[in-house]
């Protein structure tokens, strides 16, 4: 029996569709939200980001084949920004965007329709209301929102990691995801829709150690090893950048702000987003009048209670 098929399927999970570029952090949120009974993941649509689409998708579907989860749908999106040209972060994940472990090759095929129309589909067709968790550029977000409307309407939620209020990664003040596409998370902050940002203000904190990557490994499972070689080499661009021994798990930390269970504090800020080039994706906090107009912006993390909660996850799969 497959347990992670099990808890997918709870009809009283909260259905997600997870937006990313893996990505290191974002192949730790693919595998944490397979892993969580009280979500479940309707699919995966993949952008240009942290590579270029073609290895981004490759990469998501090479995640899905490790974890024995070639059910789960996958659809290709945006290959660039709106209205920018992609650049990429070869010098934080490797050429491909995955570097570090011998990662199967796909199992599985994406499927026929692109990544909007896919939310557009299931947003449809759900009688639940979809939370989108985008932990990439926000490209196909501001698609949909632009192309359906209607359906950008019915969005629970929408839970994202991206932005700061305090330092930037690729800037002095920018985060990369937002500094790749403003004009999109611009769209987005401002789409009417309630928005979580988890930023780097409170993932900078989610560093999984090298003693917690050792940790990972001893399972001796397929999944840890290989997750642990990945994390090895996610590590080493901190290291060189920051002096940390280790690397925050950026993008799982999304995912686990849905379980809503005080492992992330918040606080409320009207979020303004720099679209000028000398400020580029810069994102500020801003007052409001009326608290709906916010948005819920991670500031602290239980680091170790997330290190946990990341370590029970790989031991589910094989």
């Amino acid at each position: 029996m497959n347990t992670t098929t099990d808890l997918a399927s709870n009809s009283l999970s909260r259905p997600i569709i997870l937006d990313c570029d893996p990505g290191h952090d974002d192949a730790l949120a693919m595998l944490l939200a397979l892993a969580r009974p009280e979500l479940r993941l309707l699919g995966i649509t993949t952008v240009g980001g942290n590579a270029t689409l073609e290895n981004t998708t490759r990469n998501a579907l090479s995640v899905l084949t490790i974890l024995g989860r070639t059910d789960v749908p996958v659809a290709a999106g945006a290959a660039s920004p709106l209205s920018r040209r992609l650049e990429t972060a070869p010098h934080v994940h490797g050429s491909s965007g995955l570097e570090g472990a011998d990662l199967p090759a796909p199992q599985m095929s994406v499927i026929e329709d692109e990544a909007v129309d896919f939310i557009a589909r299931i947003v449809s067709d759900s009688d639940a209301p979809i939370t989108l968790v985008p932990t990439g550029p926000l490209t196909n977000i501001a698609l949909f929102r632009s192309r359906y409307p209607e359906l950008f309407a019915r969005i629970h939620e929408i839970v994202l990691m991206g932005g700061s209020l305090g330092e930037g990664n690729i800037t002095p003040f920018a985060e990369f995801n937002i500094w790749v596409d403003p004009e999109a998370a611009a769209e987005v902050m401002a789409g009417g829709r309630p928005v979580s940002m988890m930023g780097l203000d409170v993932t900078h904190q989610a560093l999984f150690s090298l003693d917690d990557t050792d940790r990972l490994e001893q399972l001796g499972t397929r999944t840890a090893i290989a997750f642990a070689g990945l994390l090895r080499f996610f590590g080493r661009f901190h290291a060189n950048k920051y002096g940390w021994s280790g690397a925050p798990i950026h993008d799982a930390v999304a995912v686990a702000h849905l379980l809503r269970d005080g492992l992330v504090t918040t606080q409320r800020h009207g979020i303004s987003v720099s679209t000028s080039d000398d400020t580029r994706g810069q994102t500020s906090g801003i007052p409001v009048d009326d608290e709906a107009d916010g948005v819920d912006v991670g500031m602290s993390i239980d680091r170790l209670r997330f290190v946990d909660m990341l370590i029970d996850a790989v031991a589910l799969f094989p």
